[in-house]
């Protein structure tokens, strides 16, 4: 199957969160992405909750919440409420991983766990029977518009070796890099969801460029 597409509001104008919705809306893509950064976990600062409920009823799409914060149990509730469809938090950032998941997906959302590009499958393990996602951060969290590490990439086929002998049914996602001249390496690796930041919007077409990462 083609790769699910999540453009990220990270790489938009900010002083045009619906506008950005809008396109993205229309690009083919079927997810947004929203990176959340608190200035603690990664140097940055982004949005928060608000904005997620804000953009809700402009889309139709999956809202794909990426929390890049440190101890995300405390806002994970405010997300869920807010009228996020799937919320991933990194596993260096908390201590109750297995809690986190299983929380999430008791209130009925999908759940996931992150890792960044130094941070081993290994860290996640035990966790992967209760995780509907797991995004292998291809780039340093915190920062858009870097290129790729394709050794991160190893973890992917890694995960994907792993969901075939255990039969595990999480999706594996993708963050950081992703551009046309690259795509194939993500698909061929296994990658089911695929985040895009700057290269979506700097696409003059967003729907060719969508069409063309998909392959």
């Amino acid at each position: 199957m083609k790769p699910i597409i999540a453009p990220s509001l990270l790489a938009a104008d900010f002083s045009n969160f619906a506008i950005a919705t809008d396109e993205i809306n229309k690009s083919g893509a079927e997810w947004i992405h929203f990176d959340v950064m608190d200035g603690r976990f990664v140097p940055n600062l982004t949005y928060g909750p608000k904005l997620v409920s804000d953009l809700r009823d402009k889309s139709r799409l999956i809202f794909d919440v990426h929390l890049m914060t440190l101890q995300p149990e405390h806002i994970v509730p405010s997300f869920i409420d807010a009228g996020a469809d799937v919320i991933t938090f990194h596993a260096e950032a908390t201590t109750q991983i297995y809690r986190l998941l299983t929380d999430i997906r008791d209130h009925g959302k999908k759940a996931g766990v992150s890792i960044a590009p130094g941070t081993s499958i290994s860290a996640i393990e035990s966790a992967l029977p209760f995780a509907d996602l797991v995004l292998v951060m291809t780039v340093e969290p915190g920062f858009g518009g870097q290129e790729f590490i394709p050794e991160c990439l190893d973890k992917v086929r890694r995960l994907v070796q792993m969901r075939e002998k255990y039969g595990f049914s999480f999706l594996i996602s993708t963050d950081g890099g992703i551009k046309e001249s690259n795509s194939a390496q993500f698909r061929n690796a296994g990658v089911d969801v695929m985040v895009t930041g700057s290269a979506f919007f700097q696409a003059a077409d967003k729907r060719a460029f969508v069409k063309s990462i998909k392959g």
